[in-house]
């Protein structure tokens, strides 16, 4: 993805992002989501950490998502179809899902709320590097 389409991705990102998901109060110590190293199931891993984090309305769910992007279940397609491409098979380190959850491309998500932990960071790029596959 070249830095002109990443950048137009940020600043349009940054700015639905400040007026939607800001009010919104998570304890992300609630019944934490524990990554196994390997392994990583989409039904049993990645969607319950989108349903605890991300998909609320104002956020990723309701009638008008962020960004157009629904996290709540079942969010498999809406995530693996979405446009720009947030997912890369195989290669988590360039896939726009992951630069965001890691601050690399601001907002940091989820937004204006504690980072997910090391152990679901290391779980989504597993997930993604083994084949993001629906599981």
């Amino acid at each position: 993805m070249n830095i002109c389409l990443k950048l137009g991705i940020v600043l349009l990102g940054s700015a639905v992002g400040l007026s939607s998901c800001k009010d919104q109060v998570v304890d992300p110590n609630a019944n934490p989501i524990v990554f196994p190293t390997s392994k990583v199931s989409f039904s049993q891993h990645v969607q319950p950490l989108f349903q605890s984090r991300c998909a609320f309305t104002g956020c990723h769910a309701g009638s008008y998502p962020t960004a157009g992007l629904d996290l709540s279940s079942p969010a498999y397609n809406n995530l693996m179809n979405h446009q720009p491409r947030l997912v890369i098979s195989g290669t988590s380190n360039n896939s726009l899902l992951i630069e965001r959850l890691d601050g690399r491309i601001a907002p940091q998500m989820p937004f204006n709320a504690t980072p997910i932990n090391a152990n679901q960071l290391a779980g989504m790029k597993k997930w993604i590097d083994e084949g993001a596959q629906n599981n």
